[in-house]
This record gives C-alpha cells, structure tokens and sequence, in this order.
C-alpha cells in the first residue's frame, strides 16, 4: 500500500500561519497535520508515504519526507497534484490518496482498507452533526453525495437544493487498488481540455468533479461509510474551534487525538 498526500496549496484561509509554512504542517494541539496522517498511516502499515508538495515544499522535506512537486501549484488544483505524483500510480501497489489539511481516526482509514472494492472513498454519514458545528447555515457548506443500492457513489461535489440530496459528506480520502490506478491518468488525459468541471477549467478542476466523471465513465465507486472521527482543518476559525473544544475536553466527541 503506497499513500500520496495532497499537499501542494499554501492554505490562504490559515494565514497568518500559512505567510511561513505549508498548510500541512500547521499543528493542531501541538502536532502538524502531516505528522498527525503519517502516524495513523504507519500505524496500518502503510509506510511509503509521498506528499505533494509546492508552497514551502521543502520545510516537508526537511521533516524527512518524501517529496514530488507539482511546479505549477500556484495556477493549478488538487487533480493536478495528483498527477504531479503520476509515478506512484504505475499499478504496482494500492494507492490511498489524502488531502494534506484533514486528521482521521485509525478506525477511519482501517475501514478505507477493508473496503474490497477497486475504488471507494470515505464519507461521513455524522456529517451534519461536524458541520454543524462549524457552520451556521451546514448546508451552504455542504456538497452533494448521493449512493446507489449497491453502496456505489453516483453524485458528488455538486451544490445541494437540499438536505435530502446529501446522504453523507466526502472526507478527503480515497482508496484506488492496484488494478485501477494505473487507469487513472489515462482517464485524466483523454479528458476535454477546453470543458469547464462545476464551473472550472481542466487544470482547476475539483478533486470532486474529477471523481464524478469517473463515475460517468463507468467506474463504480464505493462509499465506505464512517461516523465521525475525522477533521478537516481549512481555516484559522476550525483551528481555533478545535482547539477551544481540546481545552473543555470536547474535541473527542469529533475525533480523539489519543485513538
């Protein structure tokens, strides 16, 4: 099992922390976001880890990790950084794809890896609950996700009309096996480079949009299912909520830093 970690953007939302390091390796209660992944990474077994890096990439080799580069982070998006790392996808090993800003429990990833599905992605079904907290208005947040009887995804990423078209909320973390992840970038590649994807061009396009057209092509993905236990951490507001609910004894009740 190889890890590619997204980790390429500077995180404007968590300036004034972001004006010297990247977003990755701000710390939330005392440990950076990376070094927090990594553990739980390694604590499954998975130690090849690679993190794409382009803001500041190389205080994340300094922390003695492996670095490609996507050269052009500040005018592309996370799809673009996937395929900067287009060497970890050769179709040798099993691919799990994290963005570099969330936090998750090892029972999160431990439920990713038991998935035997070729693609699955993890997704909230707590997810009102988090975002709730986070958010006045959850919905305003809230992307689409919608799952066929079969546990597959068929929508994602999309602007809801309404609670009813979101039945859980993709976390950030992706699961490719073997078979499959040497089919990505062709996928990729024969995508339209003049097309717009939810309202942006080919080299800006959501993580989300690029998910969603597999699925339109035909690759049946599967949700995997959580409660809970994971974070996403994009502005100085989470960072600060966090770490308010780490000193009343809260945080746990989201994710527990000590599972």
């Amino acid at each position: 099992m190889r890890a590619i970690v997204l980790a390429a953007g500077q995180g404007t939302r968590l300036r004034p922390l972001t004006d010297t390091m990247p977003k990755c390796l701000v710390e939330l209660c005392g440990v950076s976001l990376l070094e927090r992944q990594a553990d739980v990474l390694r604590r499954a077994g998975v130690d090849d880890i690679v993190v794409v890096g382009g803001y500041r990439a190389g205080m994340i080799e300094a922390r003695g990790f492996t670095v490609v580069r996507n050269e052009r982070y500040e005018t592309t998006n996370m799809v673009a950084s996937l395929f900067a790392a287009e060497v970890c996808l050769r179709g040798d090993d099993d691919v799990l794809i994290a963005y570099g800003d969330i936090v998750y429990e090892p029972r999160v990833l431990d439920a990713v890896l038991a998935c035997d599905a070729a693609t699955a992605l993890a997704v909230d079904l707590e997810w009102r609950r988090y975002w709730s907290l986070r958010f006045d208005d959850p919905l305003r947040d809230a992307e689409t996700l919608k799952i066929d009887r079969r546990g597959c995804i068929v929508e994602l990423g999309k602007k809801p009309a309404g609670y009813e078209e979101i039945e859980a909320q993709y976390m950030g973390l992706i699961l490719v096996r073997r078979e499959r992840a040497a089919e990505l970038k062709a996928v990729h590649d024969a995508m339209d480079r003049r097309a717009r994807y939810d309202g942006k061009d080919y080299d800006n396009m959501f993580m989300t949009s690029f998910l969603q057209h597999l699925v339109d092509v035909g690759w049946p993905i599967r949700a995997v299912p959580v409660r809970g236990g994971w974070l996403e951490v994009d502005s100085t507001d989470d960072l600060a909520l966090y770490h308010a609910l780490h000193e009343r004894g809260e945080l746990a009740a989201y994710w527990n830093p000590e599972a």
